[in-house]
């Protein structure tokens, strides 16, 4: 069984998406949620299906206290689901090509420093953009810099607030993120 860590900082939809898709699957299982957020929703979700959490701050991520962590566990993949903090070059280069991220637009567009959830939204909508969709990408030591894994494009013309974009965005998230880990980790 391949193990998965998830680190989130904030609702942890996009976690519980993938820690239900692999409670049904024989591939692979959440072997840990990490946050940097003690109050975040992510934590709750987390423990009600029973998923062990480690709540960490941003000197433990920076210094050797999480990578430590990753080595006990072993992860297969690291899969960033809402994860706001910059992540740390050391852990990167302990896990090459093992440590993912999404992001809710077309990269190359709308990415970058600052550019997260609603703020994507907010932007895409301000440029009445057409369509918009999702990115599965490899993490790099540059803000959605990586390698493309994969993208979807939904259709967001008939899209009056950023909050429709939002839910859009999130229905295609929740769908095809956690397939694209289990391809990920079928390889």
């Amino acid at each position: 069984m391949k193990k998965i860590v998830l680190f989130a900082s904030g609702n942890g939809t996009n976690a519980e998406e993938i820690i239900k898709y692999f409670k049904k699957s024989s591939l692979g299982t959440v072997a840990a949620v990490l946050t940097n957020n003690s109050n975040a929703k992510v934590v709750e979700k987390a423990k009600k299906h029973k998923v062990t959490t480690l709540i960490f701050n941003r000197t433990e991520l920076n210094e050797e206290f999480v990578l430590n962590e990753l080595n006990n566990i072993k992860p297969d993949l690291i899969v960033l689901a809402g994860f706001l903090l910059k992540f740390p070059e050391h852990i990167i280069e302990a896990y090459p090509n093992k440590i993912i991220n999404i992001h809710p637009a077309l990269l190359p567009s709308y990415g970058g420093k600052g550019m997260y959830g609603m703020n994507v939204h907010n932007a895409i909508f301000e440029n009445k953009e057409a369509e918009t969709g999702i990115t599965i990408h490899y993490v790099t030591p540059n803000y959605d810099e990586g390698a493309i894994i994969f993208q979807k494009s939904v259709t967001i013309s008939d899209c009056k607030t950023p909050e429709e974009i939002a839910e859009k965005v999130h229905r295609l998230e929740h769908k095809y993120f956690p397939e694209v880990i289990s391809d990920l980790l079928s390889r």
